[in-house]
């Protein structure tokens, strides 16, 4: 009887745990990712640059490059200085912003890239996207995952307390995405990558159903894999489906409509996916989910983010048209500005102030 199973393309090295920065020349030579140590690293002007002496020691042949922002420009203009260079691999040591840039710039020379997160904000640190500022405001753009993900907790720890906690958020909004999946399932007959919708959902009830705060080491270690698996089960799935849906839209809305306001990604995923339940008629999961972005210290309505109702309620209609043919909650219901306005009255009070 034949045996058939599938490749699943996830990092070679998912190395997570206090002191991991330290071993991180001795983890890539051992797994064979960079034996001659002969790296392209990629820092900001912040964490990652902070980190560059503790590191330069064990890492004799790097070479570093650093990097003024999350722009297409600054990326294409990475990939353009590392090109000529020879390396094995190319690092990316910092937040977010760095890690995609140097996604980006390693799909385009060649590449393979390690990701070195100094925070948790988002699931970016281990998926097959790349997300750039550019002249139309902001794009994503498809990249290989990476090949090793190295996640120092200790580092984690001395991260702004909000980058930690927006990576709840977003972790968490799974949980809202599989709903969004099942229902166009359902509903249009899209086909669901059952593994991968596994692998997320397990991921944001391991984050929502956890007891520990941003303070414990459990709990980080926790967080660092659900987000290390959203983006594997992206992998999995060929596209963003398992971690994306209406919390989704309703986040790539705050940023278009309100760009120079807009909060962290991870805090608006939570928002949204809060609210998507409770559209969807889950009420009581909609309360749980808040209650822990709560305890987390998240915001779970617009005003704890700067923005008043009206302009929530402007957000939550343009949403859908920020994923043209993603089908979630907020297309199968198609509200006008009225209902919308009527269903968040009601999702206040059901949430409690």
């Amino acid at each position: 009887m034949p045996v058939l199973t599938r490749l699943i393309p996830s990092p070679v090295v998912v190395d997570i745990r206090p002191g991991a920065l330290d071993d991180l020349a001795h983890v890539l030579a051992d797994e064979r990712v960079s034996h001659s140590g002969k790296l392209a690293v990629a820092v900001s002007g912040g964490s990652g640059a902070r980190l560059r002496d503790r590191l330069t020691p064990s890492m004799p042949g790097a070479t570093w490059y650093e990097v003024g922002g999350g722009t297409l420009d600054d990326a294409v203009r990475l990939a353009g200085e590392i090109r000529a260079g020879h390396y094995d691999a190319l690092v990316g040591l910092g937040g977010g912003k760095i890690i995609d840039c140097a996604k980006f710039a390693a799909a385009r020379v060649g590449l393979p890239l390690v990701a070195v997160p100094t925070n948790l904000a988002h699931d970016g640190l281990c998926s097959p996207v790349a997300t750039l500022d550019n002249d139309a405001g902001r794009g994503s753009y498809g990249v290989p995952n990476p090949i090793a993900v190295v996640i120092d907790l200790d580092v984690i720890r001395q991260a702004p307390a909000r980058f930690v906690r927006a990576g709840i958020g977003d972790a968490v909004s799974n949980i809202s995405a599989i709903a969004d999946w099942e229902l166009a399932h359902r509903v249009n007959g899209e086909k669901i990558d059952g593994l991968a919708a596994a692998i997320a959902r397990q991921a944001g009830e391991a984050v929502l159903r956890h007891p520990g705060g941003i303070a414990d080491t459990q709990f980080l270690q926790v967080l660092a894999e659900a987000l290390v698996l959203s983006g594997i089960a992206m992998s999995v799935s060929g596209d963003s489906r398992p971690s994306s849906g209406a919390c989704h839209e309703i986040n790539h809305a705050f940023d278009l409509l309100h760009p120079r306001r807009a909060a962290a990604h991870g805090e608006q995923c939570g928002l949204g996916a809060s609210f998507a339940m409770f559209l969807r008629g889950a009420h009581e999961e909609a309360a749980h989910m808040a209650g822990v972005l709560r305890r987390h210290g998240l915001p779970v309505l617009p005003g704890e983010i700067g923005f008043t109702p009206d302009e929530f309620v402007e957000v939550v209609a343009y949403a859908p048209r920020t994923r043209p043919g993603r089908y979630t909650i907020l297309e199968h219901i198609d509200l006008t500005t009225d209902q919308i306005k009527d269903m968040y009255t009601d999702y206040v009070k059901a949430i409690g102030s």
